[in-house]
């Protein structure tokens, strides 16, 4: 699949399907996993590690750091941890003063003094005050590192992935010890749906059932063609119902809908 398209030109079904299986695993032990799902796709990562850095501002450095979700190679999918924070790590300097959302790179070190440095990584990282949300794919040192249009992908990415990212670490805060509801259940008592009710209700936007209905037939994978199908109507119809929806929310396409989903 090509990485010089944009994000928001992409129609597989299977990546909206994952997105909102992403959107309803968040605050789950699920989440990081199906993060790893959802980019490997797109791209090629072995590992994928979810954390919430808080620092000390004033003194340059690092109070705690806390593993809040792990995928891939030889990882435990464990319950969110404490990490020792680490004083000399080399992405604390740009996430000291940083103040918009940042992507960065670092190659692989066969010398490196820190975990997981001996591959290559991405790291996007937000910041709400002086907390860090910290996403970071690694690829193996016998792999290349990731290339320009794989950075560029995953920056633009970064849009939806960060906010999730952040609600992710809220929902932990507030009962870190839920335990994941079943992905897959009916749509009518899944977590996305009423997530997609709650933002509704924020939003101050009120939908036709019908456009209800299609925006969540889209939003977890479905086609213009299944959702024709099923609420035995024409595609055209299904293509109306998402653009009426799409501009009362004020959104673009499915991308631009589940990025509304997690209010970025």
């Amino acid at each position: 699949m090509s990485l010089t398209r944009s994000i928001g030109t992409a129609k597989s079904p299977h990546f909206y399907a994952e997105m909102g299986e992403l959107i309803s695993n968040s605050g789950h032990q699920n989440f990081a996993a199906s993060m790893l799902h959802l980019v490997d796709k797109w791209v090629p990562i072995h590992l994928v590690d979810l954390s919430e850095w808080t620092l000390d501002e004033p003194r340059d450095s690092v109070r705690e750091i806390k593993l809040l979700g792990s995928a891939g190679v030889k990882k435990d999918l464990s319950a969110p941890q404490t990490l020792h924070p680490l004083k000399d790590h080399p992405l604390l300097r740009q996430m000291l003063r940083m103040q918009d959302p940042l992507l960065i790179q670092m190659k692989a070190k066969a010398d490196s003094a820190h975990p997981l440095g001996s591959s290559h990584q991405c790291n996007l990282v937000s910041r709400q005050g002086n907390r860090r949300c910290v996403i970071s794919f690694y690829r193996p040192p016998t792999q290349q590192g990731f290339s320009l249009a794989e950075l560029s992908f995953l920056k633009c990415l970064s849009d939806t992935l960060l906010p999730l990212m952040e609600r992710h670490a809220q929902l932990l805060r507030q009962a870190p010890h839920t335990e994941a509801e079943p992905v897959h259940s009916q749509l009518e008592q899944s977590q996305l749906q009423r997530e997609f009710y709650k933002r509704l209700s924020l939003s101050d936007v009120t939908l036709s059932a019908r456009e209800q209905e299609v925006c969540l037939g889209l939003l977890t994978g479905g086609t213009v063609p299944q959702m024709a199908e099923k609420l035995s109507v024409k595609n055209s119809s299904i293509e109306t119902y998402l653009k009426r929806a799409a501009a009362k929310l004020g959104v673009s396409g499915r991308h631009g809908l589940a990025k509304w989903m997690v209010g970025a």
